[in-house]
């Protein structure tokens, strides 16, 4: 854990956010209302003995005391979807609407494509792309078992994708996964500055593609499972460079605590404007770790 003492002067409580990383997260799971009501899915849940709990800020997810979620056959038939509880929270900063068209530039396996397909009760078009072949197969699967029909899927690199434009955008950007240590101990025994470092290149490509694909008034949010800074702030601070036809937008779900995000990292001050953004971290929600920007195209 001695990697996490970089962290030591930006999160607060230290030492209870340390000692955290190795109590197992619940498992957790989003109801999908384009198959089923929610009181419908309770009422199963209820009859088949499964023990649950809904999210306090979130009516649609749910904690389950069970040991193999993947299992249940409302799992099987598309009633709910496995998923991280903080997963959840990008499609809801980026509220997409009926009859929209949105990208999703890093979307296999399609748990954040297939929840911005159900708010938009598949009316409109969301473009899941995915360079990689081999993660095409997982999002095709998730999106058909959830219903999902107005995605289309794609294939290209995210910093080259060609077309907008867009109403709204996401960017779950690939990362060095910090805050999944909960999941499975081991994540961050492969971390490092160096290889944040390497991440950060593809990551500000990737958002910097985004802003060029949404409209005037469009909507882009920007989000990792990790600490670094270098990922998170610096990315989205180079990336919106000094234009002005941009500007950070106040993240806040109700009932979720967030951090402010930083404006001083290694004795460089950073925009004031980051502390919009949020840092979400596993000992004040019991939860894993996420970073999340909402970004407005003027």
């Amino acid at each position: 854990m001695d990697y996490l003492d970089r962290y030591r002067e930006i999160v607060p409580d230290y030492d209870a956010f340390q000692a955290i990383q190795c109590l197992p997260l619940y498992n957790s799971a989003r109801i999908n209302t384009l198959k089923i009501k929610r009181e419908n899915l309770l009422e199963r849940l209820e009859e088949g003995g499964v023990l649950f709990q809904s999210f306090p800020w979130y009516p649609l997810g749910l904690k389950l005391d069970i040991e193999s979620p993947g299992k249940l056959l409302e799992n099987l038939l598309g009633y709910i979807h496995i998923q991280e509880e903080l997963s959840m929270v990008p499609p809801l900063v980026l509220d997409p609407q009926p009859g929209e068209s949105v990208l999703d530039l890093c979307a296999s396996p399609g748990s954040k494509t297939t929840e911005i397909s159900q708010m938009m009760e598949n009316r409109g078009l969301v473009i899941a792309n995915e360079p990689s072949l081999a993660r095409v197969s997982p999002l095709r699967s998730n999106c058909e078992r959830l219903g999902a029909i107005n995605v289309a899927i794609t294939r290209y690199d995210g910093r080259n994708f060609p077309r907008g434009l867009f109403d709204r955008v996401l960017v779950d950007a690939p990362c060095s996964s910090e805050g999944r240590e909960r999941r499975g101990p081991g994540v961050l025994s492969r971390c490092s500055t160096e290889r944040s470092l390497d991440l950060q290149v593809l990551q500000i490509g990737l958002l910097k593609n985004a802003l060029r694909l949404t409209k005037p008034g469009g909507v882009v949010v920007y989000s990792t499972c990790t600490y670094a800074p270098e990922e998170n702030e610096l990315v989205v601070q180079e990336a919106l460079g000094e234009a002005e036809e941009f500007r950070l937008e106040k993240v806040c779900i109700p009932g979720l605590l967030e951090c402010p995000g930083i404006t001083e990292w290694n004795g460089k001050r950073l925009n004031d404007d980051l502390s919009c953004t949020a840092r979400y971290y596993p000992h004040i929600n019991d939860t894993g770790g996420f970073y999340v920007a909402k970004i407005i195209k003027n």
